[in-house]
Order: C-alpha cells, then structure tokens, then sequence
C-alpha cells in the first residue's frame, strides 16, 4: 500500500478481534517512512468511542471503564461521537511494533510521554487499524522517571479473555523493548529536544472523520 502524504487524514481505528470497531480516531499525518507512521492532533479533533468510555470521562467515573470492558468481551457495545480535548497529540507508530510512542502537548508544551501497547499496524485505504492492549508506560518529558499505568484493567482484560496469552507474551516482549529504548535513549527518544519543541501546524484544521458524526459531541478519553 501507498505511503500517505504529509498533511492527509488518517483514521487509526482499534479493531476487536470479532471484527467490531473499538474506537476511531482522526489524525494528520506528519511522516510516514519505513521506519514509522508519524500522526498527529490537536484539540477538536474527531473521534468515537464506546459510549461508556465517554461516560466514564463525562462523569468522572473510572470504574464505568470496567464495564466497557466487560461489554467487550460480550461483543456487544455502542460507539459515541467525541472529539479530542485537552492536548495536542503526536504519534509514532512503527508498522511491526507492538506499541506506539506518543507525546501530549499543552500551552506549556510536552506535558509527557505515553506509550500506548497495542497491535501492529494494519494500513488501511483510511489510515491504519491496530488493537489497544489497555496497559501503558507514563515517561516524564525529560525521560528521567516512568510508571506504568492501568496495570489493573490489563489484569481485567486478561480474566476475560481479551488478551490472549499470545498477545500477553508479545506485550512483556515490548515492554522491554521499550523499557531498553529509553535506558538507550533510542527510536523517538534519540531525538527528544525535537519532540519537545514540536507543536501542532495551525494551518492544519483538526481533522475529521470520514463519516459525518451524529449527535451530541461528547468528550474523548484521553491518554487512555
């Protein structure tokens, strides 16, 4: 498949192994070369997601996730229109890789970085489908200090089946992987000064999804 252009929309979309869409999200596309697929996006930007995600965030409610959880493993949910809030967003994703590296951005800039476990690339005529995995590693800006997080609710996904033992086995190989990227201060973090002087080109309007979005906007989980 054809590289995509510098400035195009793409929509990276979590994929559930049923087939069913978990959440789409519109990106900008920064770079994409052999090495990585680089996105990004501002506030605004156009998502979907479970409806009890964005519950959970319009209530202030983690535990609600628990129950998007569960209706996972069910197979049944719903999506919600949402848009990106909070930060600027920019993503690194190498096609083989279980995991994306990404930087959030505020007025301050880079507030922090996220990985974010999940399936390899599958590109798509719209962008790229892939599969969150639940657990993440925080990283300070300087690179200094991490922890990681939602270590419970991969604990959950893993009772009920979602992540199989196969993906759990490919999840602790990354995580050293990534573990040995900062110690190593490699892949995106070889070049950390020019991540942390990156802002969001305002030229660029936020993207948007394909398909119209219907309804009420709600407010996108973000940082997952």
């Amino acid at each position: 498949m054809s590289t995509f252009e510098t400035g195009q929309t793409v929509v990276r979309r979590d994929v559930h192994g049923s087939g069913r869409v978990w959440s789409e999200h519109a990106l900008r596309v920064v770079a994409d070369t052999s090495e990585a697929l680089v996105a990004a996006c501002p506030p605004g930007a156009e998502t979907r997601w479970p409806a009890l995600y964005v519950k959970a965030r319009d209530d202030g409610d983690r535990s609600v996730r628990t129950e998007a959880f569960d209706a996972m493993a069910t197979g049944v949910w719903e999506l919600a229109d949402a848009v990106w809030q909070e930060t600027e967003l920019l993503l690194w994703k190498p096609p083989t890789a279980w995991f994306s590296v990404n930087a959030f951005y505020t007025s301050g800039g880079l507030r922090n970085w996220y990985v974010n476990f999940e399936h390899p690339t599958r590109r798509t005529t719209d962008g790229f489908d892939t599969f969150d995995l639940t657990v993440d590693l925080v990283v300070d800006p300087d690179l200094t200090s991490w922890e990681w997080k939602d270590e419970d609710e991969y604990a959950h996904v893993r009772r009920l089946g979602i992540v199989t033992d196969t993906e759990h086995q490919a999840v602790d190989a990354a995580r050293d992987q990534v573990i040995a990227m900062l110690t190593e201060h490699s892949g995106p973090f070889a070049d950390a000064a020019s991540w942390m002087s990156w802002r969001w080109n305002p030229a660029w309007p936020a993207p948007r999804l394909p398909r119209p979005m219907q309804g009420r906007k709600g407010v996108a989980p973000t940082g997952g």
